[in-house]
């Protein structure tokens, strides 16, 4: 019968005109590869009876061959086809039971994406037919529909291999200097006059001299970019005439989203990374392997659904027709299963392999340390990534945390993993907001947060410090609204997080009032100043740099408009003098090691070298007692970092400066002494952040008793 079969589609043309011969091809590796003499496909399922490779013209739009894959090896489905070409298109159609209720959701009547396609061709047409079952029928999902879904749903497209393979051997980046920089690859160009019309919005935009230059003049170190993987926009969001910005949605997780190509697809992303790192900057993608867009029973079958529901994603152990949802999207990808994680492993390894990225922070990730008994420091996924030779050697970032019972997981991924510190974010903004008992708590997280992170030899820059992200307010809209503003989003502002421990300043959006101006751009620069200054990995969300504002909008994941879009050319005289002290910041953390230790410090004397790591003072210019730490009231205290703690277990000082900071959130100003120093050296100040902009920095002596301003941070450093 296979010959038959062979012999049967040998005489299908491709576009092209050409005949093929089909051969039995190899299960390994999985995707389309390209050969000298064809193409190679390989499909995993484990359920399968069957699968049908599609091939389609060059627009996608016409089937032209149908073929069986006729070999079946380690439940992988494979076949060779002679003398086809890179730019072929195609699609899968695979056979199988249709039983919901025992997980499997097989439909051949509904192309499907190939999981390992490297480019996708066309979007998605939201259609009755892209769905696996009948929508008018009262059975909904145990319904079976019989139409083509071909016409509605994006093609795969063979890509020739990529010759410039980049095998990391470490950061190119340490960790201590790491300044990330979190950006939509939209957003960040699409309004700047700078780039060229057509670059606007676009992987080749990110590359824009203007936009390399801001990246370089500002001082980060590492470009964050919102999903790139092909994403589906939802349909409800459609119907609004809204759409899925941020791109949290994804369907390919090795194939760049076509919307952000500029023009020809070929080689443009890793055209964008290779300039980045020529101006010495990292590129990390923000990447969602925690879910699909095929959504739970009732949504559309484009790809894991049809090939195989059973292995790719989490069932109910009790009835198998519904999705453990610990994601909150409707369905949850199975990374316990081998092929699965794979899917996974190798979609990381061929972006930092082929694309040339240099790390990764993984949405929900508490998701991918999952197995059936719950989150597990020793899960398949986490070890596999350790191991591995390709991906230990790049930045893992987590999102610590998902929907799931137990998902809340900050502090507890394994060595050599970061993560996102949120307890750094509220408990920031609580103190600046001038909240009480606070004091302590702002303490840890300014100091690295060693109740998390300090176990098992992790760092310092284990905690990724953020005050804002693209979730959430601006830093302009946390001092500018105690209230969400998410009206445009077309659900009656009940989207988004209500608990944002933002403060106005006195009037809620913006307002013509100086003195309550002056003091948010005092509340913004000690916000910055926190973050930059202190102990971890710092993340500035973009804009943030120049006062870019939402509107008050605190979950703008489906405004692709203005409300987003950094608007380069409304930067004002605040915004331009908020760039220049953002810019300072990270120079002074740049230039000083004392501000990026790459150990905890314990605030105990060192003996042998007579120093105290980090000393934390009271207004009187002395350490801190136990009965001050636990006065709620206490808003104002100062920290000492002496630079000639050790920086590791080596018994030798180090050399840094000596600095001082201090912290007043309370209403009123505060006389604060300046402590004692050794030798007689002065205190030179070096930021104040009611004294912006100084010309000369001005020199005091210990002892002296500086008039801190209220709202207010300070930084001395020793003479």
């Amino acid at each position: 019968m296979k010959d038959d079969v062979k012999q049967a589609i040998s005489t299908a043309p491709d576009n092209s005109g050409y005949l093929h011969r089909v051969r039995e091809g190899s299960p390994f590796p999985r995707g389309a590869s390209c050969r000298e003499d064809g193409v190679n496909f390989a499909l995993f399922s484990a359920n399968a009876t069957g699968v049908d490779l599609c091939l389609f013209d060059d627009k996608g739009e016409t089937e032209i061959a149908r073929i069986p894959m006729p070999e079946y090896t380690d439940e992988v489905w494979h076949v060779f086809i002679e003398g086809l070409k890179p730019g072929a298109v195609y699609g899968y159609r695979v056979h199988g039971p249709y039983d919901p209720q025992n997980g499997h959701r097989f439909n051949a009547n509904k192309l499907l994406m190939d999981p390992y396609a490297k480019r996708h061709l066309g979007e998605l047409k939201w259609a009755p037919e892209i769905f696996a079952y009948d929508l008018d029928s009262p059975d909904k999902d145990l319904s079976f529909d019989t139409r083509d879904s071909a016409p509605f749903v994006p093609k795969c497209v063979v890509v020739e291999p990529t010759a410039d393979i980049h095998v990391p051997t470490g950061h190119r980046v340490p960790w201590d200097r790491t300044v990330f920089y979190e950006a939509h690859v939209k957003g960040l160009s699409k309004c700047h006059p700078e780039v060229a019309p057509e670059q606007r919005g676009t992987f080749a935009g990110l590359a824009a001299p203007a936009i390399v230059d801001h990246l370089r003049q500002l001082g980060v170190s590492s470009l964050e970019l919102l999903p790139v993987h092909a994403f589906v926009n939802d349909s409800y969001l459609l119907e609004k005439g809204l759409t899925n910005y941020w791109g949290y949605n994804s369907i390919g997780f090795f194939a760049a989203d076509p919307r952000y190509f500029s023009g020809q697809q070929s080689g443009e992303f890793r055209q964008a990374v290779d300039a980045l790192h020529e101006a010495g900057i990292e590129v990390i993608l923000d990447v969602v392997y925690n879910h699909t867009a095929e959504g739970n029973e009732l949504g559309p079958t484009l790809s894991f659904k049809g090939i195989d529901n059973a292995s790719y994603y989490r069932l109910m152990p009790d009835d198998r027709r519904y999705y453990i949802n610990d994601t909150g999207t409707g369905n949850t990808l199975n990374l316990s299963h081998p092929r699965v994680m794979q899917m996974v492993a190798d979609s990381l390894r061929y972006w930092v392999l082929e694309q040339h990225v240099d790390g990764f922070r993984f949405d929900l990730a508490t998701i991918l340390g999952r197995e059936n008994h719950g989150f597990d420091l020793s899960s398949g996924f986490l070890n596999a990534c350790l191991q591995d030779p390709v991906l230990a050697a790049v930045k893992l970032i987590a999102e610590p945390w998902d929907c799931g019972p137990g998902g809340y997981q900050v502090g507890e991924f394994p060595p050599g993993w970061a993560e996102w510190n949120d307890k750094f974010r509220d408990q920031v903004r609580a103190y600046w907001k001038g909240d009480e008992g606070l004091a302590a708590d702002f303490a840890t997280r300014f100091a690295g947060s060693a109740d998390l992170f300090h176990k098992r030899g992790r760092r310092p820059w284990a905690s990724v410090n953020f005050i804002t992200a693209h979730d959430g307010f601006t830093l302009q809209d946390l001092v500018s609204y105690n209230d969400k503003h998410n009206d445009a989003n077309g659900e009656d502002n009940r989207d988004g997080h209500s608990d944002n421990r933002s403060w106005n300043c006195g009037a809620e959006g913006a307002t013509d009032d100086e003195a309550i101006i002056e003091l948010r751009e005092r509340q913004k620069r000690n916000l910055l100043s926190t973050l930059l200054l202190a102990q971890g990995t710092p993340m500035l969300l973009a804009g943030d740099e120049f006062g870019r504002s939402q509107g008050g909008n605190n979950n703008a994941y489906c405004q692709d408009n203005d409300i987003s879009w950094l608007q380069w050319d409304k930067i004002d005289e605040r915004g331009r003098a908020q760039l220049k002290f953002t810019a300072d910041l990270l120079k002074l953390r740049a230039r000083m090691p004392v501000l990026r230790r790459s150990r905890f410090m314990n605030g105990e004397l060192n003996e042998d070298l007579d120093t105290v790591d980090a000393d934390w003072i009271s207004p009187a210019g002395v350490t801190l007692s136990q009965e001050q730490w636990a006065d709620t009231t206490m808003k104002c205290f100062g920290l000492v970092l002496d630079g000639r703690a050790r920086v590791s277990n080596m018994r030798r000082a180090a050399a840094d400066q000596t600095v001082l900071l201090v912290f007043n959130s309370h209403n009123d100003v505060v006389n604060f002494t300046l402590p004692a120093t050794r030798n007689g050296q002065r205190w030179v100040g070096l930021i104040d952040t009611n004294v912006p902009g100084r010309d000369q920095d001005p020199v005091f002596d210990a002892g002296h008793e500086y008039v801190v301003s209220a709202h207010s941070m300070l930084l001395f450093v020793q003479q």
